[in-house]
């Protein structure tokens, strides 16, 4: 295996999560002791997302009952609102607070991380002089002509239009260059390591000509290149004899898994060669969620379901998935926090939006009507005791502050607000609960050249059974100003790779794998994620000539064990939640002075989510006196 001395690494990211464990110090001694140096923080490698100094607070209160003392008076001036948590959503909702009550309000906003955006963070990579962006965590625009009229309005308003993304997204480079999706069959798992010709692409399955003749060359039995071959080909309603009253709740009460074996009878190593990319998607394989959602997106084996008049209809948007800026939605963080500071961001239209230098010394300036304090981590918010405001207490740098506003909106993950907000009533601490996060970690891989993927025909590998990664390839064809993608093998590059983990094929739900997936993540150390990482890189690639000792220039693991937000499934939640009906809807409920905004609260993991949210939170405290 591999090993890389890739020496950006810091240091810290191989030993922080030992110390921590094992330290005697107390909890404000062992932030102390880890806090990263002051940096440019896209620019930090190794391990990013809930970086070391995030969350050591947060764990200290959450998982050993630890309070911190408020200080005697407030070390801070009195703002018109005070916001915990800098993500879309925070952010949004400061935009929205000016908007509806004035351009001149005081306004503080406070997130435990090193950078702003939340979940959507920008990684960089200096490859040889030249400048290389990814995104390490909230990923596109998703649909946007289906957001809500303040949602849509607010894209606007920051100086997103998002039909330029027609012209910045090479829909065809792919296709014109050739390049396929691939499967990687490890040594470890399939006894050699193959890499071949995926037979019908992630999404939306569609067979290749031919896809009989590439079938043949992957490492699986004969009876299973015999059943997978025949179940493509094949053109059965599987569940005909299935009366229609109960095919849709059928469908719903059996997982894709069982489908395919139970119901299809394929062998379970053609059910593994699907099992896992829908996790980028859902957090879970295709073990815990229905065959309705396998029918939805094209999976084999449903395409031929009778369906006809057993759905409602749903509206849909027939937009591609193209609209993404080099660095996700950090691009759309980054537009947030120019409208509201700045001077924290030069420019004033997208194309300089990618490549402006951002000036994080303008974030937290005394003068300015909207502050944006990073490495604060919020430990107790309750409403004075005259009920006109709320004080919020926060450590920042091994040291407890407070400051009070005139109203609050709690945009940090939801199952925190238990432990640092008392006024919470039981109930909604119990609404809050059913959800959890979805642990994930987006993998951002510096190249210096794609040759490989040029000469094995592929701009994309999925990983069957895998030991890390379930997929990496080449990132989203997207240029914008003056950044440019990639042109020609030879040239630098960034690889995505996503590894979301889980416990499959147990029959657990997807909320039990979240929370197992999140302990895996907290116990698996840098090192050993970047050894895994160059392995299957370096496993998939070879053929084509990959050498990673040579050809990577830096790596940067975006871990987040508190990831997306949780969405509900028709397989193991009940089918009529959503967005509009759910526990979220208790669990977001106003308390005076405090709103909650974040993804939680909508219960959907994308930018319209956090944006709606950061709307209604602003609406309600408008209505318990607006700007006082």
């Amino acid at each position: 295996m591999t090993k890389l001395n890739i020496t950006r690494r810091d240091f810290l990211n191989g030993i922080a999560l030992s110390t921590v464990a094992g330290s005697t110090l107390s909890p404000l001694e062992v932030l102390g002791a880890v806090r990263p140096p002051l940096v440019y923080p896209p620019g930090r490698t190794g391990l990013r997302g809930a970086h070391i100094g995030s969350f050591e607070v947060a764990h200290a209160i959450s998982w050993e009952g630890v309070r911190y003392a408020k200080p005697a008076a407030l070390t801070d001036t009195v703002y018109d609102l005070v916001i915990v948590g800098g993500g879309l959503s925070g952010l949004a909702a400061a935009v929205y607070y000016q908007q509806r009550c004035g351009e001149d309000s005081k306004i503080l906003i406070l997130d435990n991380h090193d950078d702003f955006g939340g979940h959507a963070k920008r990684n960089e990579f200096n490859v040889d002089g030249r400048t290389l962006i990814g995104y390490g965590g909230s990923q596109s625009i998703d649909t946007p002509g289906s957001y809500s009229v303040a949602a849509r309005q607010l894209l606007i308003d920051i100086g997103i239009d998002t039909d330029r993304f027609y012209d910045y997204y090479d829909q065809d480079y792919f296709s014109k260059r050739n390049l396929k999706d691939g499967y990687y069959f490890s040594a470890g798992e399939y006894g050699r390591d193959v890499t071949d010709q995926h037979i019908g692409g992630r999404w939306g399955f569609k067979p290749e000509a031919g896809f009989e003749k590439i079938v043949e060359t992957y490492p699986i039995d004969n009876a299973a290149r015999v059943a997978l071959i025949n179940m493509v080909n094949s053109d059965t309603d599987y569940l005909q004899d299935t009366d229609p009253g109960t095919k849709l709740d059928r469908l719903r009460r059996t997982s894709y898994r069982d489908y395919l074996l139970k119901v299809v009878g394929v062998p379970e190593e053609v059910y593994y060669l699907f099992r896992d990319p829908i996790k980028g998607l859902w957090g879970v394989g295709w073990d815990a969620l229905s065959t309705l959602e396998a029918w939805r997106i094209g999976m084999p084996g449903t395409q031929h379901l009778d369906l006809a008049g057993l759905l409602p209809h749903e509206e849909e948007h027939d937009e591609p998935y193209i609209f993404h800026f080099p660095d996700g939605n950090a691009g759309v963080a980054r537009a947030l926090v120019r409208h509201l500071i700045p001077a924290a961001l030069p420019g004033g239209s997208m194309e300089d939006l990618v490549s402006a230098p951002a000036d994080y010394s303008q974030l937290d300036k005394a003068d300015s009507r909207v502050r944006l304090r990073l490495n604060s981590t919020a430990v107790d918010v309750r409403h004075t005791s005259d009920q006109k405001a709320v004080d919020v207490s926060y450590v920042t740098e091994g040291k407890v502050h407070c400051v009070r506003g005139k109203h609050v909106v709690m945009a940090c993950y939801s199952r925190i607000l238990p432990y640092i907000c008392p006024e919470l009533p039981e109930q909604q601490s119990e609404a809050i609960a059913y959800a959890t996060k979805v642990p994930l970690v987006y993998v951002s891989v510096a190249v210096r050249n794609w040759q490989a993927f040029a000469n094995l025909g592929m701009s994309h590998i999925t990983i069957p059974k895998p030991a890390l990664m379930h997929s990496f390839g080449m990132d989203f064809p997207v240029s914008v100003g003056e950044y440019r993608y990639t042109q020609k093998p030879g040239d630098p590059t960034v690889l995505h790779g996503t590894w979301v983990p889980a416990m499959p094929d147990l029959g657990l739900s997807a909320r039990e794998q979240h929370v197992i997936g999140r302990r895996q993540l907290y116990e698996k150390s840098y090192g050993e994620m970047e050894s895994g990482i160059v392995a299957q890189i370096q496993g998939a690639l070879a053929p084509g000539g990959f050498d990673a000792e040579r050809d990577i220039a830096g790596i940067t693991v975006n871990r987040w064990p508190h990831g997306y937000a949780y969405e509900y499934n028709d397989f193991s939640d009940p089918a009529d939640w959503g967005p509009k009906n759910g526990p979220h809807i208790r669990g977001r409920a106003q308390i005076g002075r405090i709103s909650i905004a974040n993804s939680d609260a909508s219960a959907l993991a994308y930018v319209n989510g956090a944006f709606d949210a950061a709307d209604r939170a602003v609406n309600e405290q408008i209505t318990v006196g607006g700007k006082i």
